[in-house]
């Protein structure tokens, strides 16, 4: 394997070996690559998840509109910028807004007094991402007016035969890709990523998926293992769900995004945490470099679970905080405390 010359074949190669010693290989070349581009770092965002109320329906998700089996929340203000101040002053640097997809006028307002609030109450200091959806441009500009700098639009997977698979009909592949060059031209860091190991997924979409990333010059990944939802329609797709399998191709496919990307943040996700109790610790191994913490109020997490098993329902902001600063220094790497951790590959355009 050549540094930094992976081709398609090489990438669907290693998403498909089994040999463990090249994997130890790959994993082993992914961090090098990662120390080399972005540091031992670990940056924090203390993501809030706020509302689990949703217009879409996706197949996939456990707070789809469909699910009456969910009990519907929204955190209010107060709570809100209680949890920010909270990762505010344990050094956190950033947070991440998260909840179901919404348009109307009610929540677009909220959410852009959130973040000039948040901005207000930790002097600028935090640095903010949302993850909140499909929304118009102009939705969009007025967040980051407001504050928010970086937006994590996940595309699940690039193939539109398999995307059409996960959602209804109402939802428009193309118009998903537009949102991500509305993000780039608006001015924000753009993050997205994809569902791995879904049904019907090969090894050559997930490699496409990869070549995606670097071809729409994406500034920051989010992607995770799938796991099923058992009040999905998706979940009676999958026949046999192997955790071992899952976890592997999770680390897979953030070791190539490294290699092949260099320079982007990529997160590793609770996901893998579900899979594995050092399932985070494996992914900043094999390439990771942002971790994000729950910080949202405990009431409520039971209530947004995207898919099943999901890790840390019932340990609060503080705990959290000290679990994972024990996790990261028994691996040999540091918390970047107070810094936004920007993507080292959107700060380089910066300063073309």
């Amino acid at each position: 394997m050549k540094k930094n010359k992976l081709t398609k074949s090489d990438l669907i190669h290693f998403l498909q070996c089994e040999d463990q010693k090249e994997l130890d290989k790959l994993f082993n070349r992914a961090y090098q690559e990662k120390m080399e581009n972005v540091g031992k770092k670990v940056y924090f965002r203390g993501i809030i998840e706020f509302s689990n109320i949703c217009s879409k329906d996706c197949f996939y998700c456990g707070i789809r509109q469909s699910n009456q089996k969910m009990t519907r929340f929204r955190m209010t203000e107060d709570e809100i910028l209680e949890c920010a101040e909270f990762a505010w002053k344990m050094g956190y640097g950033s947070l991440v807004l998260q909840s179901g997809e919404r348009t109307d006028r009610e929540f677009i307002e909220f959410v852009e007094k959130i973040v000039r609030q948040i901005k207000k109450i930790s002097n600028d200091e935090l640095g903010i991402t949302l993850s909140l959806g499909e929304q118009s441009k102009e939705t969009f500009q007025k967040w980051f007016d407001a504050g928010a700098h970086r937006y994590l639009l996940r595309i699940e997977t690039s193939n539109s035969r398999l995307y059409s698979t996960l959602h209804p009909p109402d939802h428009d592949f193309q118009y998903r890709f537009q949102c991500l060059e509305h993000l780039r031209n608006v001015g924000y860091q753009v993050g997205t990523g994809v569902m791995i190991g879904l049904p019907g997924q090969t090894a050559e979409m997930l490699a496409e998926d990869i070549i995606f990333f670097k071809k729409h010059d994406i500034d920051m990944i989010g992607m995770g293992p799938y796991i099923p939802h058992p009040d999905t329609p998706l979940a009676s797709k999958v026949k046999k769900f192997d955790k071992k399998k899952q976890l592997t191709l999770g680390l897979k496919m953030i070791a190539l995004t490294r290699l092949y990307l260099q320079d982007v943040n990529i997160a590793s996700t609770t996901a893998l945490q579900a899979l594995h109790p050092e399932g985070r610790e494996f992914g900043l191994k094999a390439g990771a470099n942002i971790i994000m913490p729950n910080i949202t109020h405990t009431k409520y997490r039971d209530n947004y679970k995207l898919y099943d098993g999901k890790p840390c329902l019932n340990e609060n902001a503080k705990m959290c905080r000290v679990c994972l600063e024990g996790r990261i220094g028994n691996i040999g790497e540091e918390i970047g405390y107070n810094l936004w951790g920007d993507s080292p590959h959107f700060q380089k355009k910066q300063k073309k």
